[in-house]
């Protein structure tokens, strides 16, 4: 079954009772026992439920995967995949990941004598030199957030493996239509179902895919254990969204090469990253190893903190908003909304300035999308 037929089709189950072809909604608590040690495969939905179980049958497929295990949000999803380790254990990350993750690992797992240490991915020669013999676990995030980079995941495949390393990938902005980081060496990969996959800015949701059967028993007893699991409303409302992601996709990517080539000859632009341009460092890379390039652009603007702020307030279509991956156009200042926390000197020298934008492009008519764009930098 090819992938657009998958978005429609994979865990769909029509309804015994009714016939109805979408699922009903489970929502439950719990469920009642035939007789003590027998039920019907559920017994509390903190453990199962039947509408998480339809959307991890999908998402498993979609990354050609054997399990999917979803969470409440995509960091509880980074967090069980980090509470695989143990004390004492060392993680090298990619250096710039989500500032949420950076958070987790800096201020939270730090304390439980977690350690981590960041460098570029797309230099496999500094991921080989900075693992220690403590290192357990290599997190990539690619293309990152915000400033693009594409990790080339077959080498750090073959890092991993000659020195018995989880390979954990974060592929959010790829999502499973454009990279396939199982196929390519993965031991997981992780999504924000929050963005792309569900697509409407109507959830909070996470998901970790994998085949190992060890790693998959592990994070389930993570999700029963600490209760991070999504509502089977955020559940179903997911699955519906999926439905078009393929669809919603190719827009996506249509809509951001076009916006790209046009902000790229903007005079009060300094530079566009966006891996579909050549200009991109790991064009070729992207190339390779996906098969579309998304929606998100990162732009660098030829302008202080105090212009960036106002080109950011007079956006009229985009929306200044802290998230990606819906239909509509969304901005996002890194230095002031999703990168505060990092320390100043830590995020610049990461490339994370003050005159640096994040585009989430939609599905909306792309001329408008540009239009906004043009009235915005007028205030630059």
């Amino acid at each position: 079954m090819k992938f657009k037929t998958k978005t429609i089709h994979s865990g769909r189950v029509v309804d015994s009772n009714t016939g109805s072809i979408v699922p009903p909604i489970h929502q439950t608590a719990t469920y009642v026992l035939d007789e003590i040690g027998k039920t019907k495969g559920f017994d509390y939905s903190r453990s199962t439920n039947p509408s998480r179980q339809y959307l991890e049958k999908t998402l498993s497929d979609l990354e050609n995967g054997k399990h999917a295990v979803c969470y409440s949000s995509g960091l509880s999803a980074v967090d069980a995949c980090f509470k695989l380790l143990s004390g004492g254990d060392h993680i090298v990350s990619t250096d710039d990941v989500y500032g949420g993750v950076s958070r987790m690992l800096d201020q939270i797992l730090s304390r439980f004598d977690i350690s981590v240490t960041y460098v570029d991915t797309t230099n496999a020669d500094l991921v080989t030199e900075a693992i220690k013999s403590n290192t357990k676990m290599l997190w990539i995030e690619t293309p990152t957030n915000p400033l693009l980079k594409v990790t080339d995941l077959s080498k750090m495949s073959e890092i991993a493996k000659s020195k018995n390393l989880i390979l954990g990938v974060d592929s959010t902005f790829a999502t499973p239509y454009y990279l396939k980081p199982l196929d390519l060496g993965a031991d997981i990969v992780v999504h924000s179902t929050t963005k792309y996959l569900s697509g409407h800015n109507s959830i909070i949701g996470g998901v970790c895919v994998v085949n190992d059967d060890e790693i998959h028993k592990k994070l389930k007893f993570l999700q029963k254990s600490i209760g991070a699991v999504p509502s089977p409303f955020d559940c179903w409302l997911t699955q519906i969204g999926i439905k078009t992601l393929a669809v919603r996709m190719d827009k996506h990517s249509e809509n951001a090469i076009q916006v790209a080539k046009f902000l790229e000859s903007h005079p009060k632009v300094d530079r566009v990253i966006y891996p579909g341009l050549e200009s991109h460092p790991q064009y070729h890379i992207a190339k390779e190893q996906m098969s579309g390039f998304s929606g998100m652009i990162s732009i660098t603007l030829k302008s202080d903190f105090e212009s960036t702020v106002r080109m950011m307030n007079s956006f009229k279509l985009f929306s200044l908003a802290e998230s990606l991956g819906a239909v509509e156009s969304m901005v996002t200042h890194p230095a002031s909304m999703t990168h505060p926390d990092v320390p100043k000197e830590v995020r610049e020298a990461r490339g994370l300035t003050d005159g640096l934008v994040r585009l989430s492009i939609g599905i909306e008519d792309v001329d408008d999308i540009i239009e906004d764009l043009k009235q915005a930098l007028d205030k630059v």
